[in-house]
C-alpha cells in the first residue's frame, strides 16, 4: 500500500470532471491513505456528498459555518501530508493565486500549512485564456504542483487542453509526490513481458510472462524520479504513462531496440526483466502449416536467439545492469553462475511459478553475497530492487 499512513485532504470544485473524482478517492484509500473530504456548493451539484462520504468512510465538509466543526477551515488544513484539488477549475486556481477565501474550500487552501497539488480541469478556451495563463505561472512560483491536465474531447464539444488526468496517473503524481527521488536524473531502459518467436503466420513459441513485474519496477523508477524506457514484448498490462514503451514482439527485434536505446539514449541502468525466448524457429513458413494425414508428430529446429542481458553485461554502455532469473530449481546455484556469465551487478532470482503471478519471492544476487527476500507483491518486490539500484549507481559514482 503504497501510500499508508499518509493524510490527504481531497478537495472537490465544480466541473463535470468531479464524476472521475470518486475514483480518483477509491484508489487513495485503496492505497492505504487516509483521506478527508470537503467540497464546493458547486461540485455537490455533480456528485452528491454522500458518494464520497461512502467511499472515504468519513463525513464531507462543505460548510464554512458548519455548526458541528470550529473553524472547519482550519480544523480541515491541520496534520495534513498533502491537499489534493481534483477537478480544479479556474474559478479555484484564481481564487488561490490571489488569495480570495470566499468559501470552505478556498479559505482551507489559503490557511493551508502543507503542499498543494492542483489537477486542473476546464473549457480549453478557459485553460489558454491569458488570465489562467498568468495564474497557473503564479501558482507555480509560488510552489504548487500540477497534475495535468490532460488534451483531447471535452464533455462540451470542444477538442484541447483542459481534460482532467485519469484517476490512475493522478494517484501515480501522488505516489511520486511522497518517493524520495533516489534516481532523479537517471534513464533506466527496462525490458519487459514475452518474446514471441513464430514458425507460421499464426503460432509461434513464446512463454508465460505477464509484464507484472517490469511495470512495477518501472512504476517504482518513474516516482524514484528516473526517466523510464520500457522495451516491451506483448502483454496486456499498463505501464506507468511517464513511461516511453517501445513495443516489439521476437527477441531480435527487442534486442535492436536495445541496442538503439544504449547508443541513443545512454541510459544509466538497464533491467532486463523480460522473459526472452532462448532460441527461435530456424525457419518461417509463409503459410500455416497443415497437419497431414497419418502425421503425428512435427519437427522444428530452432537456433539461438541473442543473449541480450550478456551483451548490454559486457558492453560497457551501461554503468548499472540488474538482470532476472526464473528457475526451477538451484536458484542460488544458477544465478551465481547467471551473475558471472552476464557482468551483471544483481540478478534477480524467483521460482518460475511467479510468472503471471500477482506475488513474488525472490533473492538479490549479488558479488557481496545473497540477500533473500520473503513472499510479498510484485510491487513491493519492484521498490526493493529500485533501492538496490540507487545503491549500485551510489556506489559507481564514489
Amino acid at each position: 500500500m503504497s501510500l499508508q499512513g499518509k493524510r490527504i485532504l481531497l478537495g472537490v470544485t465544480g466541473g463535470i470532471a468531479a464524476y472521475k473524482v470518486c475514483e480518483l478517492l477509491r484508489l487513495l484509500v485503496k492505497a492505504g491513505a487516509d483521506v478527508e473530504v470537503m467540497m464546493t456548493k458547486a461540485a455537490a451539484q455533480f456528485v452528491g456528498p454522500l458518494t464520497f462520504e461512502t467511499l472515504s468512510g468519513k463525513s464531507v465538509a462543505e460548510d464554512m459555518w458548519d455548526p458541528k466543526m470550529r473553524l472547519p477551515h482550519i480544523s480541515l488544513r491541520k496534520n495534513k501530508d498533502l491537499i489534493v484539488v481534483a477537478p480544479a477549475t479556474a474559478n479555484i486556481m484564481a481564487k488561490v493565486a490571489n488569495g480570495i477565501a470566499d468559501d470552505l474550500v478556498s479559505s482551507t487552501l489559503l490557511a493551508r500549512e502543507c503542499p498543494l497539488m492542483l489537477c486542473p480541469a476546464m473549457n480549453v478556451q478557459m485553460w489558454r485564456n491569458p488570465a489562467t495563463v498568468r495564474n497557473v505561472q503564479t501558482l507555480k512560483g509560488d510552489g504548487v504542483l500540477f497534475s495535468g491536465p490532460e488534451s483531447g474531447s471535452q464533455a462540451c464539444g470542444d477538442v484541447g487542453e483542459g481534460r482532467l488526468r485519469e484517476p490512475a496517473q493522478i494517484l501515480e503524481d501522488i505516489e511520486a509526490f511522497f518517493t524520495p527521488s533516489i534516481l532523479s536524473g537517471k534513464k533506466i531502459l527496462v525490458t519487459a513481458g514475452p518474446t514471441f518467436e513464430p514458425f507460421d503466420p499464426v503460432r509461434g513459441i513464446t512463454n508465460g510472462s505477464s509484464g507484472r513485474q517490469a511495470a512495477a519496477i518501472a512504476a517504482a523508477a518513474v516516482r524514484a524520479g528516473a526517466e523510464v524506457t520500457i522495451v516491451s514484448g506483448p502483454v496486456t498490462v499498463s505501464y506507468p504513462n511517464k513511461a516511453s514503451v517501445i513495443p516489439v514482439r521476437q527477441a531480435q527485434e527487442m534486442f535492436d531496440a536495445v541496442k538503439k536505446e544504449l547508443s541513443e539514449n545512454k541510459p544509466d541502468a538497464f533491467i532486463g526483466v523480460a522473459a526472452v525466448g532462448d532460441w527461435r524457429p530456424a525457419e518461417y513458413s509463409e503459410t500455416k502449416l497443415k497437419k497431414e494425414k497419418g502425421q503425428d508428430t512435427l519437427t522444428i529446429k530452432l537456433v539461438k536467439n541473442p543473449d541480450i542481458l550478456s551483451y548490454v553485461g559486457h558492453s560497457g554502455f551501461c554503468p548499472a545492469v540488474i538482470g532476472f532469473a526464473a528457475e526451477t530449481d538451484n536458484l542460488a546455484e544458477n544465478a551465481l553462475k547467471k551473475l558471472e556469465s552476464k557482468a551483471a551487478d544483481m540478478i534477480v532470482v524467483n521460482p518460475a511459478s511467479a510468472i503471471g503471478s500477482a506475488q513474488n519471492q525472490a533473492s538479490f544476487v549479488t558479488k557481496d553475497g545473497i540477500e533473500s527476500k520473503g513472499l510479498g507483491s510484485k510491487a513491493e518486490l519492484a521498490e526493493e530492487i529500485i533501492e538496490a539500484l540507487a545503491d549500485i549507481l551510489k556506489k559507481k559514482e564514489i
